[in-house]
């Protein structure tokens, strides 16, 4: 091997070692962003297909109540319009109904 490549590949290894030593590590920095202590699971919010939360909806007939924007480029006008949004039912996650149960700590019922 000839000394000119021999030092050729000592600078490309110091250079990288520099520019390793001179960068913020990234882990580092990772592992600052994270809070102390972790968030629990979120438990899944009741949104429909149609993107709009259960209180929009009836609750007999399920229909969405909300409404939508349609642009004015899509209709050819200069202002945006509104209508009902068309979901004919909720689809999306029921929640979980809540009970009370009273605490049995004596021991007798």
């Amino acid at each position: 091997m000839d000394p000119v490549s021999l030092v050729v590949g000592a600078m490309i290894a110091l250079g990288g070692v520099l520019v390793g030593r001179v960068l913020p590590n990234r882990r580092a920095a990772r592992e600052q962003s994270k809070p102390a202590i972790p968030e629990g699971p979120r438990t899944p919010q009741p949104v429909c297909g149609c993107g709009h939360h259960l209180v929009f909806h009836e609750n007999k007939t399920k229909t969405c109540q909300a409404q939508v924007v349609i642009p004015g480029r899509w209709t050819g006008e200069n202002s945006n319009s509104y209508r009902k949004c068309m979901c004919q039912g909720y689809r999306g996650p029921v929640p979980v109904d809540e009970y009370y149960a009273p605490d049995i700590l004596d021991g007798g019922i």
